[in-house]
């Protein structure tokens, strides 16, 4: 049984690897489906495998490739959604499965497909975002139960087809709408002529009174503030294009293909260079970005226009400018945010074309950089530590850069409207990217509050400076370990500049969301490898995936649920994804030599599921080693204590793992039944309350009863008198977000164990949460006086 689930585990990796490549070599629609389904028919061992894909109306299925059935049925083969065993599975938006398909009650016949002698048939939904947009089927001759790993592998499959077919299609969408596109060409042409003059106009008159103080609101896209002087980033203009010398139909083809080659080398080495500087999933763009250069419908349009005598210059614009106003009329802010992609692109197209593609944006001095948009591809070669912060008109927080500049942690406001129109080379600005507002040569009395807030935030950390390298630890001499929550490869520089004593939370599900599908284990592998690396001989607890509740992913269609926050989530998601949670096990098994990894899983609620991951645990390792692979079969495993039954049973969990660690977020909102998203709950979600404050309590007690630790993680810990309270109840580790550490630390090094303890006695004492807060906002009135 072993041998066969490893073999569905291989087949399921060989063609999410297959279909990986496709991506990168994709030319269109129609032959990205052809061979995704001779590769899965291969896979899983079917006779045929076919995919349909719904129309327009939501109703329609139309086989659009297959393996195995008669090629003259694809295009010609539709059902209703309603109809036959493939409308099923959009009815029910789930599996359909049946080893005897002709006897199924919903079976249909269609004479052009010829399928009439295949007796099993498994289909499951394609989704995008939560929406049904088709349906792939695998059949075979003969009578076969199709199993569990086999389903979940092909599920898997799934994910990435969906995330395929979506950039096809976008692609394959604006190509439809080329002739209406060209019809209105020309108007087209003349009113955006008409706007860049009267834009140039304005810039002209509002370059006079740049000097003026100019208040500017955006939107808030990277948190912290910075002043300094403009660098204002310059593109390819109009005047450049129309400038550019166009020689004869041959010379321009190959400028094209000459221009072309240069950039898919760029994009590999931005790609790299991103992933090195922050992770293999924030670089995950610049696969999109090879897709769109090597697709043969983008290139066509580009040598039909210089076929016809354009330059390819002009050609390149036009052709781009055609996809970007196609994408930016999309309702979805997520697919608008595409149109900045095909930008990028269209500009180092042009760049390398008049020969600019070598230039880099070099700055002499630290400052502040400002644009209409700032592309991925300008965030992978910017010199970050001369970049103060990021302002630009265009752009939200669903941009690309916006991510990048916030996982650089570089203060960024986007969407500033007539930024550009008021800014100047010369300006000075304060740039605040936690309100999300920019003043441009700010006024004496908004310097002053700025500097008042830089000079008393920098007394502040050189104060504690001195704090980094020294321990945690109390008057009277208790050690207490201070780590920090990180979710990001950037966080590490943050939390090691703040004296963390490594990672009591690692949250792995970030960089799953930043993805367009599940990393595979060598993916993960590299990448818990830096952050191990990140935090050599210090330990790095690594939560496994918690997905569900107020998070998703945007390429898995999770179930709609009334209560997510009681539903399928967390650990409860992985038991039944066993293939998805097998290879984050596997990449954390092989990126442990590297440090030293600990893992730990979430909304654990009884020692049953426990056993099972140990049992899972126990086949990835052996898989592994049978793979000839050393690895560390006995990593400390710990759970997190977030739930009331889990609080309850502390005494039969405890001894099932190496560790405990209080989640204390959920620990409040699951005990008080409040919803910590919820306003209208807000007053209900309180860590003082006497449940919570007991429930801690009993956890620490019966861990030390047990012999094993317990830690606090979560925004609890991240308050200095918070922590000396629970100190007082027996926690000796906590984990927080890294830039708090130091206040903390500097609190339990001016206070003793014994003080701590009479502190949590008295507040234990208390049978209300208004006398706790009572009693609590005197001590902080006190605790504030000694700081």
């Amino acid at each position: 049984m072993q041998q066969y689930y490893e073999q569905q585990h291989s087949i399921g990796l060989r063609t999410l690897e297959d279909i990986s490549s496709i991506i990168l070599h994709s030319h269109d629609l129609q032959e990205t489906l052809s061979n995704i389904v001779t590769i899965v028919a291969k896979r899983m061992r079917t006779d045929v495998c076919s995919i349909y894909l719904l129309e327009e109306d939501g109703e329609t299925l139309i086989l659009k490739a297959t393996k195995g059935l008669s090629q003259t049925a694809v295009g010609r083969v539709s059902m209703k959604t309603s109809e036959g065993l493939t409308g099923l599975v959009v009815e029910n938006r789930d599996v359909v499965m049946t080893d005897n398909a002709p006897t199924h009650p919903r079976y249909k016949y269609f004479k052009a497909s010829k399928e009439e002698r295949y007796l099993s048939f498994l289909g499951l939904p394609l989704f995008e975002r939560k929406t049904p947009i088709g349906v792939i089927v695998v059949q075979t001759v003969e009578a076969r139960r199709f199993s569990d790993d086999e389903i979940s592998v092909l599920r898997t499959i799934t994910f990435q087809i969906s995330s395929i077919v979506m950039n096809a299609k976008l692609l394959d969408s604006v190509q439809t709408k080329e002739q209406e596109r060209a019809y209105y060409e020309q108007e087209l042409a003349r009113l955006r002529t008409g706007r860049i003059t009267g834009s140039d106009s304005v810039n002209e008159e509002g370059r006079v009174g740049a000097a003026a103080s100019t208040s500017l609101g955006g939107t808030a896209a990277s948190p912290g503030f910075c002043r300094g002087k403009v660098y204002i980033l310059d593109r390819f203009s109009h005047k450049v294009i129309k400038a550019a010398k166009v020689g004869s139909k041959a010379e321009e083809l190959h400028k094209l293909q000459l221009a072309l080659e240069k950039v898919v080398i760029q994009t590999i080495y931005m790609e790299k260079r991103v992933s090195e500087l922050l992770s293999e999933s924030d670089a995950s763009i610049f696969h999109t970005h090879l897709m769109i250069l090597e697709d043969r419908g983008f290139t066509s349009k580009i040598n039909d226009l210089i076929e016809q005598g354009a330059g390819a210059s002009w050609a390149v614009h036009e052709v781009v400018q055609g996809y970007i106003e196609a994408f930016a009329a999309m309702e979805d802010p997520y697919l608008r945010e595409r149109s900045a992609d095909m930008e990028d692109i269209g500009r180092r197209i042009i760049d390398a074309l008049e020969g600019n593609d070598a230039a880099t944006i070099t700055l002499k001095e630290k400052r502040v950089i400002i644009a209409e948009d700032i592309f991925p591809s300008d965030m992978a070669t910017l010199e970050h530590d001369k970049v103060l912060g990021i302002v630009t008109e265009k752009g939200n927080s669903y941009s690309h850069a916006a991510i990048m500049a916030k996982s650089l942690g570089i203060p960024a406001v986007v969407g500033v409207r007539g930024l550009l129109d008021a800014a100047n080379v010369k300006d000075q600005v304060i740039v605040d990217g936690t309100v999300g507002q920019v003043y441009l040569n700010p006024e004496l009395r908004v310097c002053s509050e700025y500097q008042r807030l830089e000079k008393d935030y920098a007394s502040k950390m050189k104060e504690l400076e001195h704090l980094r390298d020294l321990p945690a630890v109390t008057t009277d001499g208790t050690r207490i370990s201070l780590r920090a929550n990180i979710g990001l490869v950037s966080d590490i520089k943050i939390a090691t500049a703040n004296g963390a004593e490594g990672v009591g939370l690692y949250r792995t599900e970030f960089p799953y969301m930043a993805r367009t599908s599940f990393p595979n284990r060598h993916e993960q592998a590299q990448l818990y490898q830096k952050i191990l690396e990140g935090f050599p001989d210090q330990p790095v607890n690594i939560r496994t995936l918690d997905i569900g509740g107020d998070k998703g992913l945007p390429y898995f269609e999770h179930p709609h649920e009334d209560n997510p926050f009681l539903g399928w989530r967390s650990i409860r998601f992985s038991l039944d994804e066993q293939h998805i949670f097998r290879e984050q096990l596997a990449g954390i098994l092989l990126a442990a030599p590297a440090g030293c990894a600990t893992i730990m899983f979430p909304l654990i609620s009884c020692p049953d599921e426990i056993r099972r991951i140990k049992s899972i645990m126990h086949a990835v390792v052996a898989e592994l080693q049978a793979d000839g692979l050393t690895v560390c079969g006995d990593l400390p495993l710990g759970i997190m204590v977030e739930l009331p039954a889990a609080v309850q049973i502390i005494d039969l969990l405890a001894p099932e793992v190496d560790y405990l660690s209080i989640g204390t977020n959920d620990l409040i909102q699951y005990t008080l039944a409040a919803d910590r998203n919820n306003p209208k709950v807000k007053e209900y979600y309180d860590p003082y309350h006497p449940a919570v404050l007991h429930s801690i309590k009993r956890v620490a007690d019966e861990g030390r009863r047990l012999g094993r630790r317990v830690s606090i993680c979560g925004e609890m810990a991240a308050d200095p008198l918070n922590t000396l309270l629970l100190i007082g109840m027996g926690i000796r580790e906590f984990s927080l977000s890294a830039p708090g550490i130091p206040l903390v630390k500097k609190a339990i090094r001016q206070h003793s164990l014994r003080q701590c303890q009479a502190f949590a006695r008295k507040v234990l004492s208390y049978n209300s949460v208004g006398a706790i807060k009572a009693y609590i906002q005197k001590k902080r009135e006190l605790f504030e006086r000694m700081r």
